[in-house]
């Protein structure tokens, strides 16, 4: 199921709404969406665990804001990442951008189809969107990031 931002249309009130998936945040503001079971940055990356290495991506904030990506580069597998650090970039027709590592660990595996098809962030953020994985050095790590309530209202305050 791909995630489909609605940010541009007028919203009613989030208490008259149902979200479709329950891991699904509604903004009072739009209909723009941010996943439950993913940890967020403050740099707009965000981080799903499950049982192997942590899968990364840019939320659907940061895609907006860049635009149509146009080119992704991203670090070889086998790299060790810090949090914080840059470890790719992003490239659309209006800037290009840094990719931060969220979490201290080394890449496993990159999304390999972005190389021919980058708007794939742009369509598909949160699924085939993705940007790498990661093997987590410290899973303390995830947890001490962001969840959707906080992500949504730190885009909210700025």
């Amino acid at each position: 199921m791909s995630i489909v931002t609605l940010a541009r249309h007028p919203a009613p009130p989030s208490s008259t709404i149902t979200p479709a998936h329950p891991q699904i945040t509604l903004s009072e503001r739009g209909l723009t969406v941010y996943p439950e079971d993913l940890k967020y940055t403050p740099e707009h990356e965000w981080v799903k665990v499950g049982d192997g290495p942590a899968r990364v991506g840019i939320t659907d904030f940061a895609q907006d804001a860049l635009g149509d990506i146009v080119y992704v580069q991203l670090p070889e597998v086998g790299t060790a990442v810090r949090a914080g650090d840059s470890c790719g970039e992003l490239e659309s027709t209006k800037s290009v951008s840094d990719l931060y590592a969220p979490v201290n660990g080394t890449v496993t595996a990159v999304n390999e189809a972005l190389a021919d098809q980058p708007d794939l962030v742009n369509t598909d953020p949160y699924g085939e969107g993705w940007l790498l994985d990661i093997d987590v050095e410290d899973p303390d790590e995830v947890e001490a990031l962001m969840d959707a309530e906080t992500y949504q209202g730190q885009l909210e305050q700025n």
